[in-house]
């Protein structure tokens, strides 16, 4: 697909989804089409541009040239004269950036509904909160809005969200992407971080924007880890720290377990307890004082517009870091550096730390009855790894009780290629599947597949041997039979998911649904989705609409 055209797209879809509480800011349609349209002309020329074709979003605490940075307060907004140098690198690399995303206020919480802008609902769930705080670039993303977002990641804002809207996100070393033109949550603790719906992708932007810019002064050149061993160890933490997670989530995390030690991993279970207790200084001790050094000075000379442009939870936790003195900062940084010891110490001999991304997924009303409360259980497994210096990185693994589950990876600093390594495991190798129904995108079901990983690969057509039927079902969806003669070509999608989550999604199918082999235009196979023959009895034959969305449309 062309820039152009992908851009065009872009819009398309998020016309469709209609989900306005995702954006802050939204580059008018032409203009974004004149610069992908540039894009086209240099990949013509010969210009390397890994990401040619690909549209991006960034999070509204991002600069980007020319459109306003407001941190998720209108009061605060300023207009940059440049891109940050996260932004920058992308743009060079052929990437399209169509808007700046919503986003907990000055990037402080993890479940996307502080925001004067509007609480971001989740992806496919809108009861359910989306994570935070990048919380509008994850569901961009997952929807199919854009191919990449960028968020930031303090405390697990490049982490959390990507887990609960079922798709990747990136946290790299701190400081191996500049954070220069970006507003500061805690600054020496900050991350860029990239939300995709593929690791490639992912992993591609964060080595395209790594390096340090001469401005950062935290900004670090990369140390790359050496390669894998053959038999790598990964650490697990022992039962008593898998407890208190949503239903289902235990036994999610056990498979995932499961089929990374089947693929030639040796897990060691570890306990801990000194890394969690970590965690707790980034918000219960001295260090959220840096949080105050960021945005207080601006929060306290507006207390009237708390409430309104400023979210109340948000104002009361920026402001009360003012009450630490700085011996409780070096005592909490003393406590920090022992806890750490510690912790790592009983990670030694490991390449990684596996655990679940977070620990539940709470709606929208529990979060707005215990807004405190319900933050804190988001940031059990992701709150050290900043204050520890660690890489961590979040990847779907499947879907419990019709909702994402998604698992992390975390590692020493620099180890970020390594645990691509490892994730790769977990999401790989791939299966190719046709849909032709629910499960298309902007259809009812099409969450199911982001959820298990699964990745757009191209709008197709089924060679000219079937049959479309539509079934009595709820939600509405089509039989698709194959035919000895009187067939036609159906449109369809190919959907590319990692092994292991279409084993998931295959458990979770309803009968009459089936897989088997389907034919393509081209004459190719994939795996796609079958009726059972009983099933067709009486369901009404629409194949001459040619396909589903077609069918839809017209009978409205």
């Amino acid at each position: 697909m062309s820039a152009v055209d992908r851009v065009r797209a872009a819009y398309a879809r998020l016309r469709e989804v209609d989900r306005p509480e995702v954006w802050i800011t939204l580059r008018e349609e032409e203009d974004a089409v004149a610069e992908a349209a540039e894009v086209d002309l240099g990949v013509a020329a010969g210009e390397r541009l890994p990401l040619a074709g690909l549209v991006a979003a960034v999070k509204d605490n991002i600069d980007v040239e020319g459109m306003p940075t407001t941190a998720g307060s209108r009061a605060y907004a300023y207009t940059p004269e440049r891109d940050a140098p996260s932004v920058a690198r992308l743009r060079a690399a052929g990437a399209v950036v169509i808007g700046k995303t919503n986003l907990d206020q000055f990037a402080t919480g993890l479940v996307g509904t502080r925001s004067p802008f509007g609480a971001v609902r989740n992806a496919w769930d809108p009861t359910r909160i989306s994570g935070g705080s990048s919380s509008g670039s994850a569901v961009a993303t997952a929807l199919g809005i854009v191919d990449l977002a960028l968020g930031t990641d303090t405390a697990g804002s490049g982490r959390v969200p990507a887990a609960l809207n079922g798709i990747v996100g990136v946290k790299p070393t701190v400081g191996l992407v500049p954070a220069t033109g970006v507003v500061p949550a805690c600054r020496t603790l900050d991350c860029v971080t990239v939300f995709a719906r593929d690791l490639f992708t992912a992993r591609t932007a964060v080595e395209l924007m790594s390096g340090p810019d001469g401005v950062d002064p935290l900004a670090r050149p990369d140390r790359p880890a050496p390669p894998l061993d053959a038999r790598p160890r990964v650490a697990v933490p022992t039962p008593e720290h898998l407890e208190g997670l949503a239903d289902g989530w235990a036994e999610a995390f056990g498979a995932v377990v499961a089929s990374l030690a089947a693929s030639g991993v040796e897990i060691v279970e570890v306990d801990i307890a000194p890394l969690l207790e970590a965690a707790s200084l980034l918000y219960g001790g001295a260090f959220v004082a840096e949080r105050t050094a960021a945005v207080g000075d601006f929060i306290a000379a507006h207390p009237e517009l708390v409430g309104t442009d400023l979210d109340p939870t948000v104002a009361a936790i920026v402001l009360g870091g003012a009450e630490a003195r700085a011996a409780d900062y070096f005592r909490d940084r003393e406590r920090l550096d022992r806890l750490g010891a510690e912790g790592l110490h009983r990670l030694d001999g490991t390449v990684a730390l596996l655990t679940p991304t977070t620990t539940w997924h709470p709606t929208l009303d529990e979060v707005a009855a215990d807004p405190v409360g319900a933050n804190s259980r988001m940031g059990r497994y992701t709150n050290f790894a900043n204050l520890l210096d660690r890489s961590a990185l979040a990847v779907p693994a499947g879907v419990v009780g019709g909702r994402a589950f998604g698992v992390m990876l975390t590692g020493a600093p620099f180890a970020d290629r390594t645990l691509a390594q490892l994730a790769e495991r977990i999401q790989a190798p791939a299966v190719e599947l046709l849909v032709v129904g629910a499960h298309l995108r902007g259809q009812p079901l099409n969450h199911q597949l982001v959820a298990a990983g699964g990745t757009f690969v191209a709008e197709v057509e089924t060679a000219a041997q079937y049959r479309l039927y539509a079934l009595d079902t709820v939600p509405p969806k089509p039989g698709l039979a194959r035919v000895t003669d009187g067939g036609a070509a159906i449109a369809g999608e190919v959907w590319r998911l990692p092994a292991a989550g279409f084993g998931r999604f295959v458990a979770d199918l309803p009968a009459p649904m089936g897989i088997g082999s389907a034919v393509l235009a081209d004459g190719s196979s994939v795996a796609g989705f079958l009726c059972e023959a009983v099933a067709l009895e009486g369901a009404t034959d629409i194949t001459t609409y040619g396909g589903w969305r077609a069918f839809r449309a017209a009978t409205a």
